[in-house]
């Protein structure tokens, strides 16, 4: 499985907010990553609609987190942003294959996926958060 750039994006603008324990502008998780303030912008507004974050407008607003990062699991945001995270079209779907009445690849797979989803719910936000003295001192500049 690859993740696409907005879930990898999600996922970092996550552990930012929960690194840093306060709130925080588009422009300072665009800033601390080198990536590009729109994308994060269009990952943010996907976050806010989902849950995960609370966008606050106005003077002193920014972004924070909704919940707290014992209640989020990598899993949950991954599901969120990707979807299908079938390894081949023929698990989730039926009438792909020729074979698929007697395929063993596909329970293979299938359970593959399982474990996979499970072991991902399993994880929070704050078993992978780094501390902010590791986020001080990676900052640039």
């Amino acid at each position: 499985m690859t993740l696409t750039m907005h879930t990898d994006y999600a996922l970092r603008t996550l552990m930012y907010l929960a690194a840093c324990r306060t709130r925080a502008t588009v422009g300072d998780v665009a800033q601390f990553y080198g990536i590009s303030q729109a994308h994060v912008a269009k990952v943010v507004n996907q976050l806010a609609r989902l849950g995960f974050v609370r966008s606050i407008r106005g003077a002193g607003g920014g972004i924070e987190l909704a919940r707290d990062s014992a209640e989020i699991s990598v899993g949950e945001v991954i599901a969120a942003f990707e979807g299908n995270l079938h390894l081949l079209d023929c698990v989730g779907m039926v009438g792909v294959c020729a074979i698929e009445n007697f395929c063993r690849l596909k329970k293979v797979l299938a359970e593959a996926e399982r474990l996979q989803a499970e072991y991902l719910a399993s994880i929070k936000l704050a078993d992978v958060v780094p501390t902010r003295r590791q986020v001080a001192g990676a900052a640039p500049g």
